[in-house]
């Protein structure tokens, strides 16, 4: 199945937006973004929360290794939400009153998906929540002590 198919099935099940079939939308059904790496070695990106849609546009952002990373974050809703992000030691939160910004400086040192979202309300239940997905190799002051294993 192509993504154009899967977006189609997603429309006409009426699963691709705010108050139709579902309360929100589900994870996955936004557009993917990838961040951009500065001269100064942090990456960037930009979300969004279009009105009245409850979702982060773009709602997955790849990047290309772990490291530092500044998020902007968009509110052009009517509502206030807030973005609780992981970040290596303590989550990071922003309030985003409506029609607001906020920057966020991550610190998220290995591969792997990072979950997001807004814990107001129930923006999570009803879509508010994206997805940052770090490729790369695990830092060496994490790999355990042990001969080399099979790749896939």
């Amino acid at each position: 199945m192509t993504s154009t198919d899967r977006d189609a099935e997603l429309s006409a099940a009426g699963l691709d937006g705010q108050n139709r079939t579902a309360l929100g939308r589900l994870l996955g059904t936004g557009s993917i973004g990838h961040a951009e790496k500065g001269s100064d070695g942090v990456m960037r990106a930009t979300v969004r929360i279009p009105e009245d849609e409850l979702i982060w546009e773009p709602s997955i952002l790849v990047f290309p290794e772990g490291g530092e990373v500044e998020l902007t974050l968009i509110n052009d809703d009517k509502n206030t939400h807030c973005a609780v992000l992981p970040h290596n030691g303590d989550p990071k939160i922003i309030w985003l009153v409506n029609h607001s910004k906020g920057t966020a400086r991550l610190s998220l040192s290995g591969p792997g998906t990072y979950y997001y979202g807004s814990t107001t309300g129930n923006d999570e239940g009803r879509g508010l929540t994206g997805a940052l997905v770090f490729g790369g190799e695990v830092p060496d002051s994490a790999k355990q002590d042990r001969p080399p294993q099979p790749r896939p």
